[in-house]
């Protein structure tokens, strides 16, 4: 769905303010609106340069649940409830899972290192106390997340590119 450039515009556009260095301030004004047309259109992130200020707005969407077969699904189940309360983790919440890595700041979660590489980690894959799981760009600089321990790598809970917040579940190793 394509947008018309008018929609932003309601009156004549104000320019914005300056801030103690003399850069142009945020103007709360246009980030609502950015907002909102994000919520008209469905889309997830938006991005504006004016008057060599960069705005980006974006939101993150709840994750989509595959349909998963009746057999499919009793064999990724654990063998019993009562082992998987033993063990500390939640079906419902894999943040409370005693393997769950955490974002350590607010950024964007990269699974690999360029966008034409193969992910750091799959799911199944055997890390070492250390290794990169992934990358989060915070500021322009690129934070590897290493692992905090060796064992398997059971979820990725986010996707490439995926805005995160600071202690958002990443990754589960077992």
């Amino acid at each position: 769905m394509r947008t018309q450039p008018e929609r932003l515009q309601k009156g004549p556009t104000k320019p914005m303010g300056k801030d103690i260095k003399g850069k142009p301030g945020v103007d709360q004004e246009l980030i609502r609106e950015l907002a909102q047309l994000l919520t008209e259109t469905g889309l997830t992130e938006i991005e504006i340069d004016r008057e060599g200020m960069r705005v980006r707005v974006a939101r993150q969407l709840a994750p989509t649940v595959a349909a998963v077969p009746a057999a499919a699904s009793a064999a990724l189940q654990p063998a019993s409830a009562s082992a998987q309360t033993q063990a500390g983790g939640s079906a419902d919440d894999p943040g409370k899972h005693p393997g769950c890595v955490r974002s350590p700041m607010v950024g964007v979660a990269y699974l690999a290192p360029e966008p034409s590489a193969a992910p750091f980690v799959t799911v199944g894959a055997r890390v070492t106390q250390g290794q990169t799981l992934l990358i989060i760009e915070a500021m322009k600089t690129m934070n590897h997340i290493p692992a905090p321990k060796a064992g398997v790598v059971a979820q990725v809970l986010v996707a490439n590119s995926q805005p995160v917040e600071f202690g958002e579940p990443l990754v589960i190793i077992e």
